[in-house]
């Protein structure tokens, strides 16, 4: 008999953007993918719907906005294939859980233009933050949840680069690994 599936559904999700906060900064790159079934994936690169940004940000992207605004998916375009693609990842009434590497960043940029260009957020109000994850799970202090140390401790395969799809991955990575030895503590 197959295991039912578990309530919860983990989505990794990582963003490439142009500033600190958004609504003055735009999201210009969002990779996914599904936790337990890694090739499970979606990327998008966004038109920038904002003129302001932050050139040191824009240059840790590696992203040309130039080119953005003009091979970019508009932003309606690129959150609706996100939602629709999370939905289609979902079986038998699960619900989505974002997992972020600082989530608190992340998600708020995928939050607000869900919420811009959807009229709401497939995730909900929540999310899983990797780094106190970390803390919790390994008992370490907040100024040691790293990726670098996590990394270090935990021995992923793969490394982040700061494009959205390749870091989605490698922080997927993480949380198995967080979640195998969180299982085995118990």
């Amino acid at each position: 008999m197959e295991a039912a599936p578990m309530p919860e559904h983990f989505i990794s999700v990582d963003v490439e953007t142009s500033g600190p906060i958004p609504g003055e900064f735009s999201l210009l790159s969002i990779g996914a993918v599904v936790v337990h079934q890694p090739e499970l994936s979606f990327y998008v690169e966004l038109k920038p719907d904002s003129p302001r940004h932050d050139p040191e940000a824009v240059a840790v992207t590696g992203l040309d906005l130039d080119q953005l605004r003009l091979s970019g998916s508009q932003p309606s375009r690129g959150m609706q294939g996100l939602s629709d693609w999370v939905a289609s990842t979902c079986v038998d009434g699960q619900r989505p859980v974002f997992v972020g590497l600082n989530a608190p960043f992340d998600w708020s940029f995928v939050n607000y233009y869900f919420h811009k260009y959807c009229g709401g957020n497939p995730f909900g109000f929540t999310a899983l933050d990797l780094k106190a994850y970390f803390m919790g799970v390994v008992g370490v202090r907040w100024d040691q949840t790293k990726s670098s140390q996590m990394s270090s401790l935990l021995g992923p395969a793969l490394r982040p680069n700061h494009n959205a799809l390749d870091d989605a991955r490698y922080q997927a990575e993480l949380c198995r690994l967080l979640m195998v030895r969180a299982a085995g503590q118990s």
